[in-house]
């Protein structure tokens, strides 16, 4: 191994809205030293103080100690982050955060450059690919066309209350949509009942038989859905992949919703057959439950899904360009 003193780093991060990422490697082996994750990275919706200290946390991971002052070159991948080298409110926090999130770990790198979360995801498909397409369905959901390893299309990515289509929080919202449906005699019973009803309210004596005790719960279940962020029905996701696999019909046609609108976001962008198609987040990474009925959908395209984890593996490729 490189001697420390004379060691060369570079740091890769993917912020995402969920967490943020980071993944420190050797400039010229690519050998990974160290990992770390921190809260929310969102720079359109994380306030300034909170990101910067999401970042701190998750460089400080990753830095072995007393190395921060061999990092070369930075590249952060930030949700929310400009389309074609743009600029804008979220790239200009991106940038002054992770500046100061460095300094917290004693790192000054000579290159640093902020990118989208998709461009990252994107580079970290095999071979770091230059030009392509990338889906990212976690949290949040968009898809993008990468030229020249920035994205210069984006399709979606509208967030909760305007798009986001096929996302974990749709499934969560659908999900909870479903149940009261299945309450009041409009839709259907779901296996969806029991576990929502557990996760949201705590409670695990079953669905009641009388009208008035379905009543109650249901206007539960809604003044769950109205306190507290939107977005935190995206866990209630993992039930309808969970509840889909053990065969429930509701659950499954969710789940086929889901892929066919992230198959949509894809058809925007004017696909190519053939040309990569990198998938990630916890709908679309490696075993995620949408991956499987987006690739049948996107075969008829001439597409072929290829999934990777998340985009640090990606920043810090692109991070080893710059030394």
């Amino acid at each position: 191994m490189t001697d420390s003193l004379s060691q060369v780093l570079v740091i890769g991060v993917d912020a995402g809205g969920t967490r943020v990422r980071a993944r420190a490697a050797e400039a010229r082996s690519g050998a990974v030293v160290g990992e770390g994750t921190g809260g929310p990275g969102n720079a359109l919706s994380v306030e300034r103080d909170a990101l910067t200290r999401h970042l701190a946390t998750a460089l400080a991971g990753a830095v072995p100690a007393g190395l921060g002052g061999s990092v070369a070159a930075v590249v952060g991948g930030f949700a929310g982050g400009a389309v074609d080298g743009g600029s804008g409110r979220g790239l200009e926090l991106a940038v002054r955060c992770l500046g100061d999130a460095l300094s917290a770990v004693g790192a000054s790198p000579a290159a640093l450059e902020v990118y989208g979360d998709v461009d990252v995801a994107f580079a970290s498909g095999r071979g770091v690919p230059a030009d392509g397409l990338v889906v990212i369905a976690g949290t949040g959901a968009v898809a993008a066309r990468v030229a020249g390893r920035r994205a210069v299309r984006t399709a979606d990515g509208d967030g909760w209350l305007l798009g986001d289509a096929g996302s974990g929080f749709w499934l969560g919202r659908e999900a909870l949509t479903a149940v009261l449906r299945a309450f009041d005699g409009r839709g259907p019973g779901t296996a969806l009942v029991e576990p929502l009803l557990a996760h949201c309210l705590g409670y695990e004596e079953g669905p009641p038989e009388s009208w008035a005790g379905r009543r109650a719960l249901r206007e539960r279940l809604i003044a769950y859905a109205f306190t507290g962020h939107p977005v935190r029905l995206a866990a209630l996701s993992p039930f309808v992949a969970a509840a889909g696999a053990a065969g429930d019909e509701v659950a499954g046609a969710l789940l086929d919703r889901a892929a066919d609108q992230l198959a949509a976001t894809v058809r925007a962008l004017a696909p190519r057959p053939g040309e990569p198609l990198v998938t990630t987040g916890g709908l679309l990474g490696p075993h995620g439950p949408l991956l499987e009925r987006l690739a049948a959908r996107t075969g008829e395209l001439g597409l072929r899904p290829e999934p990777v984890p998340d985009g640090t593996a990606g920043a810090v490729e692109l991070a080893r360009l710059l030394t």
